[in-house]
């Protein structure tokens, strides 16, 4: 598959403009809505995961991710490497940063608030930490134990330090091989490369870290979704969309393969067309084959309604969301934890008036994080900037 999608070697195509794109961020604010209540221990859980066949909104916000960082960096790429490679190394170090702030309330506030009330969801999430936790604090700064709802930004630190030279590549060469690669390594995750390299970084670092215990991401096959955005986004940089030369056809194709999902997700379709049967092909953490099959059969249909798509979302409180959402995903996560905080003995769900209080703190702490953020980028961008000592005076 990724071969087919391949394209001619981008560096004799004419590069285009590269301005954010206000659509793209909104989709963010959009998916990191739908994760929020995906995560929030409550009965919204239930409507909210996966609604849409087996498409989640972690691998929407990773290709938007990809997407959005592919289009703004890839005239750079081709334009001045040195200073993409350094811009994107930075937001790297930030996202790190915001990992290791996260590591530090999970393993202090949240795990005494789990060792002194006993509370099972909590400690179910710590329990290596509360039990190993020297092996816990230096495996997670080196991003191989990664707790659940604390592994998602481990993945996007990965995924940003391989982009720089990724983009570089396909300057230079095309995006052919990338994408053949990309797929190859894709398919050895279906038969374990994850577990291997588990036993090699065990070995060289001395960490006995349990595989169960590095995040239920399988990067391996996720770099996959990274990879393809990352190309998808390049396209669009240079005005040249993969979606665009596809035939009617294939929408309709798209659309009906949706469709079908829909119905596996939902038990529509008989006894043996399930998602338990299916089982590994539609794995999310493994990216099984029906499941990339449903995400891209997905993205066809929402670029062909993407100016239906485009009116919904371009409304806030997506669009503020979407500007700030790394600092509104830790925010979410510092909520999920609260309500998990809340629950006790075997209820897994808050009910009643507490999940409606959790809902609307969580939402209301989320905008006003986004709002902060949207400020202090505003007051950034109207404080003058000191002339450095060698700027020479304009002359046009």
């Amino acid at each position: 598959m990724a071969i087919a999608l391949a394209q001619r070697p981008t560096s004799v195509l004419r590069l285009g403009g590269s301005r954010r794109r206000p659509e793209l961020d909104a989709l963010r604010g959009l998916f990191l809505i739908w994760m929020t209540l995906t995560h929030l221990p409550t009965h919204l859980s239930d409507y909210f995961n996966q609604p849409l066949g087996f498409v989640s909104s972690a691998e929407g916000f990773v290709c938007l991710s990809a997407l959005l960082i592919a289009h703004l960096y890839f005239r750079q790429a081709a334009e001045n490497p040195e200073q993409m490679r350094e811009n994107l190394w930075k937001r790297s170090l930030r996202i790190y940063g915001y990992h290791v702030l996260m590591l530090a309330f999970a393993f202090t506030i949240a795990a005494a608030i789990a060792a002194h009330t006993h509370r099972p969801a909590l400690i179910n999430l710590l329990n290596f930490y509360l039990t190993h936790p020297v092996t816990a604090v230096a495996g997670s700064l080196l991003l191989i134990y990664c707790p659940p709802l604390l592994d998602i930004l481990p993945m996007y630190v990965t995924f940003m330090l391989i982009t720089p030279p990724i983009l570089v590549l396909a300057v230079n060469k095309g995006w052919k091989w990338i994408l053949t690669i990309s797929g190859f390594i894709w398919l050895l995750a279906q038969f374990g490369l994850r577990s291997w390299v588990h036993t090699l970084v065990v070995g060289v670092t001395g960490l006995h870290i349990p595989l169960q215990e590095t995040g239920a991401f399988n990067l391996f096959a996720w770099q996959l979704i990274w990879i393809l955005s990352l190309w998808i986004g390049a396209s669009s940089a240079q005005g040249d969309l993969p979606f665009r030369r596809l035939p009617r056809l294939a929408y309709l194709f798209s659309a009906a393969t949706c469709l079908f999902f829909i119905g596996v997700r939902y038990g529509w379709l008989g006894n043996r067309l399930t998602q338990q049967n299916l089982g590994v092909f539609l794995d999310k953490w493994q990216v099984g084959p029906l499941r990339l099959l449903n995400l891209v059969a997905f993205a066809c249909v929402t670029y062909w309604l993407r100016k239906i798509v485009s009116r919904l979302v371009q409304v806030e409180p997506f669009l503020t969301l979407g500007k700030a959402s790394l600092e509104v995903f830790c925010a979410h996560v510092f909520f999920v934890f609260s309500g998990l905080a809340l629950l006790y003995g075997q209820v897994d769900q808050l009910h009643g008036y507490h999940a409606v209080i959790l809902v609307i703190f969580t939402f209301t702490g989320m905008l006003l994080v986004a709002l902060r953020e949207a400020n202090r980028k505003r007051q950034q961008r109207s404080r003058p900037v000191a002339p450095q000592p060698n700027d020479a005076p304009s002359t046009g």
